[in-house]
């Protein structure tokens, strides 16, 4: 049976055990920022300082976003289903874009009432402000340094990472603002920082946005190129067609690909397939793949699929 046509999967293992780490990290970070939440709430309120207010805010939206990610990491760990064949891997790519429309959510609210100060800057107790966003740059840091350990790994603690980032920002710009209402009683400062730091915070969602719906649209990864992998792929010796080619991505760090192959009538279509397979692991580090392999002249392209055809033929 050295030619019989070869229909099989060819999905290789996945360990996806680096979970443990991210969780973690998140636990961690979630952890400090509920903390000191609750003390930059109260110290907004006490000293009037919309920055103060502002860099609250976004952190009161990240204990509820880093709760979501951790969640969501949890979720993603759960073993598949029959109906869930990916189980809940996606989860993380859900709770990456929601961090990313919460962080729009969050510039809007900011730039709203920083419109609305400028009218009229309240007092603002430029010495109790500079502490408290001493003390929450100092909390933030802290918690970014934590999550950039495992923000490669996935989309999700990245998204929690901007979050953290855009919150440094938020405690430098508070810091700016009470130095200058220190020194100059220039109220206008609170305001316009705040501003700023709405700018910095609608910036830090763009990529997590963008990255999260190319993933939930299943387009080809980031830094892979679908015209080069076929192209490769068709080179194989042997190969005379490729189609219906496929390359999207289950979540962070788990790129797929699925394609009907078309080999020659002396061919072995299975030695083929392994071969292949060992071509796009370590060519593009696509270990799960999916490929159908049929004798030339058996099947035929569907409409409209992406063809690469033989350049021997």
């Amino acid at each position: 049976m050295g030619h019989g046509h070869d229909h099989s999967h060819g999905g290789h293992g996945h360990s996806h055990d680096h979970q443990s780490t991210p969780k973690r990290s998140l636990a961690v970070v979630l952890a400090l920022t509920g903390c000191f939440m609750v003390a930059e709430v109260i110290g907004g309120l006490f000293t009037g300082s919309l920055a103060l207010l502002a860099d609250a805010g976004h952190m009161l939206s990240d204990t509820a976003s880093l709760a979501v990610a951790l969640f969501a990491a949890w979720l993603a760990g759960r073993p598949a289903t029959p109906s869930r064949s990916f189980g809940f891997r996606r989860a993380e790519i859900l709770a990456a874009l929601f961090n990313g429309l919460t962080l729009v959510a969050i510039s809007v609210w900011i730039f709203v009432e920083a419109y609305q100060r400028l009218s009229e800057p309240p007092e603002v107790l430029g010495g109790l402000m500079l502490a408290v966003a001493v003390l929450g740059l100092l909390v933030n840091i802290a918690g970014a340094v934590i999550l950039s350990r495992s923000s490669g790994e996935s989309l999700n603690v990245e998204g929690a990472l901007r979050h953290v980032i855009a919150d440094v920002f938020g405690s430098v710009g508070a810091i700016i603002a009470a130095v200058v209402i220190i020194f100059t009683g220039w109220r206008y400062a609170d305001p316009l920082v705040s501003a700023l730091i709405g700018l910095l915070v609608l910036a830090s969602s763009w990529k997590l946005l963008r990255d999260s719906v190319i993933i939930l649209l299943e387009a080809t990864p980031r830094g892979i190129d679908a015209e080069n992998v076929g192209g490769k792929m068709v080179g194989v010796d042997g190969v005379r067609e490729v189609h219906d080619l496929h390359i999207w991505t289950i979540t962070s760090g788990f790129p797929a690909l699925a394609a009907h192959v078309l080999v020659g009538r002396d061919e072995n279509c299975h030695d083929k397939r392994r071969e292949l397979e060992e071509l796009l692991e370590h060519e593009y580090g696509i270990e799960h793949t999916t490929l159908q392999v049929d004798h030339a002249g058996d099947h035929h392209a569907t409409l409209h699929s992406l063809k690469f055809r033989s350049q021997s033929e």
